[in-house]
């Protein structure tokens, strides 16, 4: 399904039926990095890892990977490599440190959520190079990606993307393809910015029907049958409930992208205010110490505020 705007976007469904093909590279093996790696390996596609913490090397042999002990040894070996960073600035010093080794005609496809402007520098370094970049953030949790359920933004030119759909129908249930490089990364912060938003909205809706005495269990039961219904609350609903902040993504990356969204708001002009509101809260979340924990665990700015109103 393809139309026509302000750029070209495509929807490719999910074909499972793929032929593995060299071992794909992966630099970063984090929460994000870890899931991409389980979705190669449930179809059969060896992985060669690198991240800079030696705890997850270990983890990614211990599960069925190879580490590798350097970037730029992974980016020797493989001809397709996958990053996963926590920032586009880290992503764009990973590449400007190892460009130089990089095989020619090899395809480098970037997950991370990142600046705009620093995701298309890394693709004209790579082009420079001879390689190849393309943009696959992941629109899901890395529990989602793990599952099969995400969807990729993908970012980048027609003709590069023919040789790794097999990839991308892999990691992704499915994906749009929403132009040339810079596209999704644009694209993934409108999505995150709905989502983060959701996500507040539903710890403010909670802990407001639990001042009114209302059981938040049966509060999300309910909810989840009326119009006011969200995909987050069957993801993060019955986590805010039970205070269950096991990670799957972590809080102070979100902070990391609102930023990124008021920082582009303010380029275009856009009004963003709820955004603005929303930084507040992940900060007032980031100094309870809670930036390391899952982002569903922003009721807890609204249970601490809740709780010092009634004292």
């Amino acid at each position: 399904m393809i139309a026509d705007g302000r750029g070209a976007w495509r929807k490719q469904m999910n074909e499972p039926q793929v032929t593995p093909r060299a071992t794909v590279g992966l630099i970063g093996v984090g929460l994000l990095g870890s899931a991409l790696a389980e979705r190669l390996w449930e179809h059969h596609v060896p992985v060669l890892g690198f991240d800079v913490e030696s705890a997850r090397r270990q983890a990614l042999e211990a599960s069925g990977g190879q580490a590798s002990t350097s970037a730029a040894d992974v980016f020797a070996t493989c001809d397709l490599v996958l990053l996963s960073l926590p920032t586009s600035e880290i992503a764009q010093e990973v590449v400007t440190q190892n460009v130089a080794g990089m095989i020619p005609g090899a395809t480098v496809i970037d997950t991370t959520t990142g600046n705009p402007e620093e995701m298309l520098a890394i693709g004209e370094r790579l082009e420079q190079r001879g390689v190849n970049y393309i943009e696959a953030t992941v629109a899901g949790s890395s529990e989602q990606l793990r599952r099969g359920h995400a969807t990729l933004l993908v970012g980048g030119a027609d003709a590069r993307l023919a040789s790794v759909q097999w990839l991308l129908r892999i990691l992704g249930e499915k994906y749009f393809h929403l132009g040339p490089v810079g596209s999704a990364s644009r694209f993934k912060l409108v999505h995150n910015l709905l989502l983060g938003l959701h996500r507040a909205v539903l710890a403010e809706g909670l802990t407001f029907a639990e001042s009114l005495g209302f059981d938040p269990d049966v509060t999300l039961e309910i909810l989840q049958q009326t119009p006011a219904v969200s995909g987050v609350m069957a993801t993060k609903g019955r986590k805010m409930v039970a205070a269950d902040y096991a990670l799957q993504a972590r809080l102070s990356q979100h902070l990391k992208d609102v930023r990124l969204i008021l920082s582009e708001a303010e380029r275009t002009g856009a009004s963003t205010p709820l955004s603005e509101v929303h930084q507040a809260l992940l900060q007032q979340a980031e100094q309870l110490g809670l930036g390391e924990v899952d982002n569903s665990a922003v009721i807890e700015v609204y249970r601490r505020q809740l709780t010092d109103g009634a004292t």
